[in-house]
């Protein structure tokens, strides 16, 4: 029997999180949770990855049709399912510290319907995909390319749906055992699955798409029959269908600005690689700012399983009233992440200049990418940074607040420095990044201060709060 990675130890919370041990201990914790997190994570973000490079060696027109069909159902689907789903991350991570596991289900449900809901129009706009990106500008060719991949991923995108609560399930009680295994299963039938698709059966495009539809869904097969059958998960999955439809307000109260906090962001590196498009030599500065942006994405992946311990650590203590606790946890996942950060940023840095070569041959892309390592080193840094800072975001009910300051970061300051150092003052790639870079300080710094300032005490009674709706509070001595 698969038990909980991180059970819960109320009768000796006075005794650890005040000491050294107890800090020490609060490390191992986090640690255990986020290793096999970061490698989930990172495995279920290749999936895309493998089929995009498949698809790619059919021909230059379908590399191109792909990776804008790509980066178009990120952001106007996937990355949308991510944040909506963020939501649970304080619902049931606070509910399970409460030990209130009815609730817990019901939020799990509640977010599983909404989600499957809101992919209906979703999936609307992936069939007119091709008009819209003609109206835009882009090539009609690649554009209907586009539009066929993206509508024979509309079955991915209602798996997902599905997936991504269940993740925040098994994730929410520290069962991360099985949300390891279904996603290196997923991954290890994507592979031979997408390419006999694409080569042996010869469906091109459409077995890319097919491939990672089908891996999702065996990944939501996988973790449904472990929530099914295993006794880890009796107290969680009982369906309460009056509390289900009761929760949707609640939900959606966490759910929509946690999207907004996500997709913010993620719209903001998409918007850049466009911009870098109307630059004087265009294949060069998007090859480069690609190269950019998939490794800070591949290590953000990494630092996102740092950060889901986080959350996951902090949300629980708050609903269990010990706020001294989530306290540690914060000092705790901070401490990791900027190790983990100072060592990738470090190799990066020594490696800068054939580094470049693990994403093509192309002696000026390779010289470019050397040019921008330090920046992208200091990314590495900071967008670690942010994904912990998420993470307790998330854990706490902050949302809103992640909201506000990612618009501020990113839309007031990021997206006008780029364009100012990019196309003003000539600068060109360097320009861009160095204005992302600017935002993601601000960004960092904001959540750092709104860390520091924390009443934590107060966090853990406006927790309970919102599970129990207030009805506890004076007899946990918390109102």
């Amino acid at each position: 029997m698969d038990q909980p990675l991180l059970p819960k130890r109320k009768t000796e919370e006075k005794k650890w999180v005040l000491t050294w041990d107890g800090f020490v201990e609060e490390i191992k914790r986090v640690s255990c949770m986020a290793a096999p997190m970061m490698v989930a994570s990172v495995t279920l973000y290749l999936l895309q990855v493998v089929s995009l490079m498949m698809a790619g060696h059919l021909s230059e027109l379908s590399l191109s049709g792909v990776s804008i069909a790509t980066s178009f159902t990120n952001v106007t689907g996937f990355s949308l399912l991510v944040g909506l789903s963020g939501g649970l991350e304080t619902l049931c991570g606070q509910a399970y510290g409460a030990e209130q596991y009815k609730k817990f289900g019901s939020y799990t449900y509640c977010a599983i319907i909404s989600l499957i809901v809101t992919s209906i129009p979703v999936s609307v706009l992936w069939i007119f995909m091709d008009r819209l990106l003609i109206a835009i500008g882009q090539d009609p060719d690649i554009s209907i390319v586009a539009c066929q991949y993206a509508i024979r991923l509309i079955p991915a995108l209602f798996a997902y749906s599905i997936l991504q609560p269940l993740l925040r399930y098994f994730q929410s009680q520290s069962l991360i055992h099985p949300i390891l295994t279904s996603t290196c299963a997923a991954l290890g039938f994507h592979i031979p699955l997408c390419w006999a698709l694409i080569y042996k059966w010869e469906l091109g495009n459409a077995g890319a798409a097919f491939a990672i539809g089908a891996s999702y869904w065996l990944n939501v097969i996988l973790l449904a029959l472990y929530m099914v059958f295993s006794s880890s998960c009796g107290k969680t999955r009982t369906i309460y269908w009056n509390d289900i439809f009761s929760s949707i307000t609640k939900f959606f109260h966490l759910a929509l600005p946690s999207a907004v906090m996500v997709c913010l962001e993620w719209w903001t590196f998409e918007l850049v690689i466009l911009l870098a498009g109307l630059l004087p030599d265009p294949k060069l500065q998007t090859s480069v700012l690609s190269v950019c942006l998939t490794t800070t994405s591949l290590h953000f992946y990494v630092q996102y399983g740092i950060g889901a311990a986080g959350s996951t650590r902090i949300s629980n203590e708050l609903g269990a009233g010990n706020h001294q606790a989530a306290l540690v946890a914060v000092q705790a996942v901070l401490i990791i992440s900027i190790t983990e950060a100072a060592i990738a940023s470090i190799i990066l840095f020594f490696c800068r200049h054939i580094f470049g070569y693990a994403f093509s041959n192309d002696e000026g892309v390779v010289h470019y990418v050397a040019e921008l390592a330090p920046l992208l080193c200091l990314s590495l840094v900071l967008d670690g940074l942010q994904a912990i800072f998420s993470g307790i975001a998330r854990g706490c009910g902050w949302q809103h607040v992640g909201a506000y300051v990612n618009l501020g970061a990113y839309y007031l300051v990021a997206t006008p420095l780029a364009v100012l150092l990019c196309f003003v003052l000539h600068l060109g790639s360097k320009g861009l990044w160095t204005g992302l870079l600017i935002g993601s300080v601000a960004q960092v710094t904001s959540f750092a201060v709104i860390t520091a300032l924390t009443n934590w005490q107060k966090q853990a009674a406006t927790a309970r709060e919102r599970i129990f709706e207030g009805s506890i509070l004076a007899d946990n001595g918390l109102a």
